[in-house]
């Protein structure tokens, strides 16, 4: 798994310490939420409203000095993958956030990964930032020989497999990071998918645009 956090655009410092707890858990989302709402006194969570931002502030740093532990990697049932990914923007731009889910060939879910992109951001921008997470974690817990990534963003898909420039201000670090990852698969394809098929990722995308919604904290 991650070892350093993923390179994000601006964030309060609120969302940093949010993502900051999701790397240190593997960028695993549910995983990072059940164990904010834990580390929030009473009844309140990451998202409760009743949770004021002096609280969430404290738990995350109290939850960054202590052991935080990764959750097993799960085991496939062999070298081949499917990977679903997504990004969510609020405004487009706005606050944005990024899902990916790894599956095996079986499509048994193995990992469930979300984070806030940014308080700024763009659609695409949030993909290319999904697809990078996903590869990411991808290659940190597995040896893949084959890979299939499901993805809506035609922009992305232009770049990444059709070889276009991108055309996206601002993602060069990630298309490139893409670019290095998918190089370590020896055999990779896309599917697009339409606005109408299901993607497990989407959700996971909404709850890391809930997160760089956050403000000052």
């Amino acid at each position: 798994m991650t070892s350093e956090s993923l390179p994000a655009e601006h964030l309060s410092p609120l969302a940093t310490l949010v993502d900051e707890v999701l790397a240190s858990v593997g960028y695993e989302m549910p995983v990072a939420v059940d164990t904010i709402d834990d580390a929030v006194p009473g009844y309140g969570g990451l998202f409760d409203p009743a949770t004021t931002p002096s609280e969430l502030c404290q738990a995350l740093k109290d939850l960054l000095a202590s052991e935080l532990t990764q959750p097993p990697t799960a085991e496939p049932a062999d070298d081949t993958f499917v990977l679903y990914v997504d990004g969510s923007s609020r405004g487009n731009p706005g606050p944005a956030g990024a899902g990916a889910v790894i599956m095996d060939a079986a499509e048994n879910q193995l990992a469930r990964l979300g984070r806030p992109v940014g308080s700024h951001a763009g659609n695409n921008t949030a993909e290319y930032v999904a697809l990078e997470l996903g590869l990411a974690e991808l290659l940190a817990r597995y040896e893949p020989h084959s890979l299939e990534v499901r993805i809506d963003s035609m922009t992305v898909i232009r770049d990444v497999w059709e070889g276009n420039a991108p055309t996206e201000p601002g993602v060069e670090t990630y298309s490139k990071a893409i670019a290095a990852a998918l190089s370590s698969v020896p055999e990779h394809q896309y599917t697009h998918l339409a606005d109408s098929d299901p993607n497990p990722a989407d959700a996971l995308a909404t709850v890391g645009a809930d997160i760089a919604a956050f403000g000052p904290g």
